[in-house]
């Protein structure tokens, strides 16, 4: 018998994924922000659908390395290509960003520069720097794509002073070809393992409703705690534009409600859990 991954098949929008348009102070105030540094956000490159509220409260996921990236995933709304030559001053702009935001917690991510004989290491090593210098009371959560197995690159990145390491798993194994096609899971697993090992907390996230079984949700959960994984976030999978993965199902918020509590009961310390979860989404809270 096939497994049912969620109580609601409709391919159509259903209710709860409505979300609120983008006003506010706040929301404008980081937006300038923003715009005036010349930076760029994984809120607007991943057309993230919680970006009204987060930028709302004066909160942003920063994305650097520039926004194309030399993968191709099928749900990533990021752009795909032949990155531009990185940008030596982004380190310091980010940190004068934040700064002028005044966050306590700030969460930074990158595209993947897998041209880079580091993956881009050292950029990511002087940004973690430059903002603990400049906010000296912050803490830091780093999203970071993969090394492809260069592991002394992974330490670079991740020895500079921040306080969560985060890489995404994305989705479970069998749709990695599909989903993840210049990934490997084994790898990832990997990483995130080295990331424990080095003494960082470590998180990772998965996105539901591209057809996966509850049985290889909880494969993906087992193996995360396997290799020493602290945080886990589960989210719904939306798609970017009509070039992306279609969605198979729209998960319901009680089916992601049994997740976290599976995931609860299995070892995890915290775990985020719904349709509008994303990797940076409340990211505070787990400090």
């Amino acid at each position: 018998m096939k497994q049912k991954t969620s109580p609601t098949t409709t391919t159509q929008r259903p209710d709860w994924l409505r979300v609120k348009l983008p006003i506010g102070k706040h929301y404008i105030t980081v937006r300038d922000i923003v715009d005036q540094h010349k930076l760029h956000t994984i809120c607007t490159s991943g057309n993230c659908p919680n970006m009204g509220e987060c930028w709302g409260v004066g909160t942003a996921t920063f994305m650097i390395l520039g926004n194309i990236c030399t993968r191709s995933c099928g749900f990533c709304a990021v752009a795909t290509g032949r990155p531009t030559v990185y940008d030596k001053e982004e380190p310091k702009r980010v940190a004068q960003a934040i700064h002028l935001m005044g966050v306590k917690h700030a969460v930074i991510t990158s595209v993947n520069r897998d041209e880079l004989k580091d993956c881009g290491a050292e950029i990511w090593y002087q940004t973690v720097k430059e903002v603990k210098a400049l906010n000296p009371s912050i803490t830091i959560e780093t999203l970071i794509p993969d090394v492809k197995a260069i592991w002394w690159a992974l330490e670079r990145m991740i020895s500079s002073g921040q306080e969560v390491v985060s890489h995404n798993m994305e989705t479970v194994e069998r749709l990695y070809k599909t989903v993840r096609p210049q990934a490997k899971y084994a790898r990832s697993l990997e990483q995130l393992r080295r990331i424990k090992a080095y003494g960082k907390r470590s998180k990772s996230g998965i996105m539901l409703g591209l057809g996966e079984t509850d049985a290889e949700v909880y494969q993906v959960m087992d193996d995360l705690l396997e290799n020493g994984l602290d945080v886990l976030t589960l989210g719904q999978y939306l798609q970017p534009t009509k070039q992306h993965l279609e969605v198979a199902t729209f998960v319901h918020p009680d089916k992601f409600a049994h997740f976290k509590n599976e995931a609860l009961k299995r070892g995890f310390s915290y775990v985020e859990s719904g349709p509008l979860v994303r990797s940076s989404y409340h990211a505070e809270r787990h400090i």
